[in-house]
């Protein structure tokens, strides 16, 4: 089972990070709120089994979830009551690090008037599970500056420091507010986790032209797999992602992201690595940490030279000059998107603001 050689490689590396959450599952479940606490499970298992065969580490494995804000919630109990949960479908004593999964923005009956929101409820919720020793820190995800300070000065008083927020950056991903989150969160000491680094693989050169077909004949022949160990990306996400890759003549220049890719090829040839470690150790040299997702024990050895070197300025702001020019940034493919979550009954968005 390649997922399990995967684990075992990242635990042996001291570079185990695994960011989960409770609504996890397969695409279909996750998007219509179904299969809760599936990957916490499975991310159980095969940590157990890579401790059980290889010991443990000189850095035991850092276990990231999150918790989902829905309508039903509404209380600080219902916070430490999905916290046990988690904390118990990961088979630990603490979590490492517990988040919030986005602002309380899913609203089914908004148009009845109904939106109040539960922000502060669900602060004073980790802030209880951190109090109780249930987690060793707690997070936030997709928040900007405003919400962020409101948040911060909220937990400050409880007496718990924000350690993280995770926001969509990349070297395609610095509009719609992530530079401005991530400099905020920069001057106030929170931790960035950067998802989708590379784009969901633009950034790796995976959609380049010379490969562009290939990866799209394969996907027509694989569709949507549904188990969890074997999911692909959607027909709907692959068809976004050729249009990056390709562009689309409208909103996408024709030949999409080639010019920045032709770049990133010649930083990596002439620092002897490759495109997708340029894309990581960019987010690095900006001063967040990047969390690739990895399928195979190839992707995770690829992600593991991303350490140990930096870009120069130079080369920094040559790439960012780069993907300026390209007039567009990475939005999301199909239902996963950087600004807005599909939610059962629909989509609601939200901005880094």
């Amino acid at each position: 089972e390649e997922l399990q050689q995967v684990v075992d490689l990242a635990h042996t590396s001291n570079a185990a990070f695994l960011d989960t959450a409770e609504r996890y599952g397969s695409h279909m479940k996750t998007a219509f709120g179904l299969g809760y606490h599936e990957t916490e499970e499975l991310s159980a298992v095969l940590l157990d089994k890579a401790v059980a065969v290889h010991g443990q580490s000189e850095r035991p494995a850092i276990i990231a979830t999150k918790f989902t804000p829905t309508p039903w919630r509404t209380t600080v109990q219902s916070v430490v009551d999905a916290c046990e949960a988690s904390r118990q479908s990961l088979g630990v004593d603490q979590i490492d690090l517990y988040q919030i999964h986005m602002p309380d923005i899913v609203k089914p009956f908004r148009f009845l008037g109904q939106d109040e929101t539960f922000d502060k409820v669900y602060w004073d919720g980790i802030a209880e599970c951190y109090h109780r020793g249930l987690v060793k820190n707690v997070g936030v995800c997709n928040y900007g500056p405003t919400l962020l300070a409101q948040c911060q000065e909220h937990l400050d008083m409880r007496g718990v420091p924000l350690a993280s927020n995770q926001i969509g950056y990349s070297l395609l991903g610095r509009h719609n507010g992530s530079q401005q989150t991530l400099d905020y969160c920069r001057d106030n000491g929170i931790d960035v986790l950067a998802f989708y680094p590379f784009a969901m693989g633009l950034l790796t050169g995976k959609y380049s032209t010379k490969n562009a077909d290939t990866v799209a004949a394969a996907s027509k022949l694989s569709g949507i797999e549904k188990s969890l160990r074997n999911s692909k990306k959607s027909r709907l996400e692959m068809t976004d992602l050729m249009r990056y890759a390709k562009g689309d003549g409208k909103d996408i220049p024709e030949g999409g992201i080639t010019p920045l890719l032709s770049v990133m090829e010649r930083v990596a040839e002439e620092r002897q690595k490759t495109v997708a470690q340029v894309a990581l150790n960019y987010i690095i040299c900006k001063g967040a940490i990047p969390i690739p997702g990895v399928r195979s024990v190839a992707q995770l050895q690829d992600n593991l030279g991303a350490m140990g070197w930096r870009l120069t300025e130079d080369e920094v702001t040559m790439l960012e000059l780069e993907a300026d020019k390209l007039g567009f940034g990475f939005d999301g493919a199909g239902f996963k998107r950087t600004s807005e979550k599909f939610v059962g009954y629909g989509v609601e968005k939200f901005s880094l603001t």
